[in-house]
């Protein structure tokens, strides 16, 4: 099952895809999933960000293939930083190129979508409190990350934690799924979650015991090797199997001076 965030007029509306068709749920699909009787076309709405999460989880260096790459030996615990809610996009928004700031990369991911309110939460039982999957661009200031010896600032633009285009609810085995990234058409990562050194559900239980998670929070999983700049005008492209495309393109500070907050 596909859910989707959507905007029909100036309303802001939650429902589930159905071919090129979305019917509209009664709630939020974080408490339960109760269809309407309303229907769209997917043409004639826009699609948001899936969720609106309190925070993004985002682990560093988790694919061994990413880690070989960059010539580092893997961490015995997942590296774990935060973008605020504020990074957030979502399907064909601008990713904003910052004023001032040098090369911008695209980092393709797979993204856990929180289900409920959890804490502790042991890895049998992890599958319980994720609610789906979605693609995720971990856009990163490269300079401004090795300049600061720390990740806040490089990691926490506004634009820069894209989410989209749905929450896919059985994407199949999430630990083995193919993860693409293409530039301007030109695939720059290509790997398969079954390179995660630490899988999804290991995450949703060790990040659970270290905060408390809410329903639409976010936990990347991490991004394969090939990592690379974007250019204004670039369009960057995340595609997961079993989940979708999620498909942006790059802008000037200056052309979305008005580009302030997130729906």
């Amino acid at each position: 099952m596909r859910l989707v965030r959507f905007l029909t007029g100036d309303q802001v509306r939650y429902g589930r895809l159905e071919g090129d068709r979305v019917r509209e749920l009664l709630r939020p699909y974080f408490e339960n999933i109760v269809p309407m009787q309303t229907t769209y076309a997917l043409a004639d709405v826009k699609l948001l960000a899936p969720a609106r999460p309190s925070k993004m989880l985002c682990i560093g260096v988790n694919y061994r293939d990413h880690a070989a790459e960059m010539k580092e030996p893997m961490a015995e615990e997942p590296t774990l930083f935060l973008k605020p809610p504020t990074a957030l996009a979502g399907p064909g928004d601008p990713i904003i190129h910052p004023k001032g700031v040098g090369r911008v990369d695209h980092e393709a991911e797979l993204a856990i979508v929180i289900r409920r309110r959890c804490r502790a939460v042991p890895p049998e039982k992890a599958d319980a409190a994720i609610l789906g999957y979605t693609c995720f661009n971990d856009v990163t200031a490269r300079e401004l990350q090795k300049k600061d010896g720390q990740w806040t600032r490089a990691k926490g633009f506004d634009t820069f934690g894209v989410l989209g285009p749905w929450i896919e609810t059985a994407p199949g085995d999430p630990n083995r799924l193919a993860v693409s990234c293409r530039l301007n058409g030109a695939v720059r990562q290509k790997s398969n979650t079954d390179q995660l050194a630490f899988n999804c559900q290991y995450l949703v239980s060790w990040a659970s015991r270290i905060m408390t998670l809410e329903p639409g929070d976010v936990i990347a999983t991490g991004t394969p090797p090939g990592v690379g700049p974007m250019r204004v005008g670039d369009t960057v492209e995340v595609e997961i199997e079993g989940i979708g495309t999620l498909a942006n393109t790059v802008a000037a500070e200056h052309e979305h001076p008005k580009v302030t907050h997130v729906q």
